[in-house]
């Protein structure tokens, strides 16, 4: 696990319209590492992930005061592209959205997009992206036919492969279980376990388990503020906040 910070948000506050959502959220991302966050509904924490790849900015009247760091540069400058910032910060959402399109081509888009034409580089691509989120030995005698044939979890697991053809840094993941059986979530638990040692994942849910389960590194938000923020094993056992414990504990949320 590194120390080094991936991301970082500095005195981060968010409006919509005259709305306050977030309120002077500092919070490290640290590489290599797993960050849940977890809170009641409403609190913030889906807002604060989509800050971290400005998908926030397609709704309107929203404003932004405060720093989005990504390797220390500010990803709100003005000649930042956002395109460009979405291929290095992928998001993956509650419910699977695969594109109407074969399986193949759902892996192809982002890199065709990004300019890579070559049949055999392309081939590869998918094949490593495929492999990469446990996805290769269950679809690569399918690979033309249409993604939506695919169950629930493994289109969740075609998302992530997906996200990873376009080789970003940081993936965002928010409440990807929520959709999802038992056993695809056990799958895409271990999943994302084995993408940590090449991404920085940080991952909202609403799973107190599955969050102790999967991450190295916990915050917790409640009406826009971050309340507390620690490593997991100690957020769950010994919160120093009284509010963190009585959500923990099941005494509201």
């Amino acid at each position: 696990m590194g120390d080094k910070n991936k991301m970082e948000t500095r005195n981060l506050n968010l409006y919509y319209k005259g709305f306050q959502a977030l309120i002077n959220v500092s919070f490290p991302v640290k590489e290599n590492t797993v960050t849940a966050l977890i809170g009641p509904s409403g609190c913030g924490k889906s807002t604060f992930l989509r800050t971290l790849n400005r998908m926030n900015d397609v709704i309107e009247g929203t404003r932004i005061k405060g720093e989005v760091l990504l390797d220390d540069e500010n990803i709100y400058d003005a000649e930042v592209d956002p395109v460009v910032l979405r291929k290095q910060v992928g998001m993956v959402f509650q419910r699977p959205n695969p594109f109407p399109m074969s399986i193949y081509d759902n892996i192809a888009y982002g890199p065709r997009i990004h300019g890579r034409k070559n049949k055999d580089e392309l081939n590869e691509i998918v094949e490593k992206s495929l492999q990469a989120a446990a996805l290769w030995d269950e679809v690569k005698d399918r690979l033309h036919k249409s993604a939506l044939g695919l169950s629930g979890g493994q289109q969740q697991r075609l998302v992530i492969a997906r996200v990873l053809a376009v080789d970003p840094q940081v993936i965002l993941m928010d409440e990807p279980a929520s959709a999802l059986d038992p056993i695809s979530t056990a799958k895409l638990e271990d999943l994302i376990h084995q993408l940590k040692s090449s991404y920085t994942i940080v991952i909202v849910t609403h799973n107190m388990q599955q969050a102790a389960r999967v991450s190295d590194f916990t915050g917790f938000f409640l009406n826009g503020e971050m309340i507390e923020y620690s490593v997991t094993n100690t957020m769950f056992t010994a919160p120093r906040i009284k509010q963190t414990e009585d959500y923990i504990t099941g005494r509201f949320g």
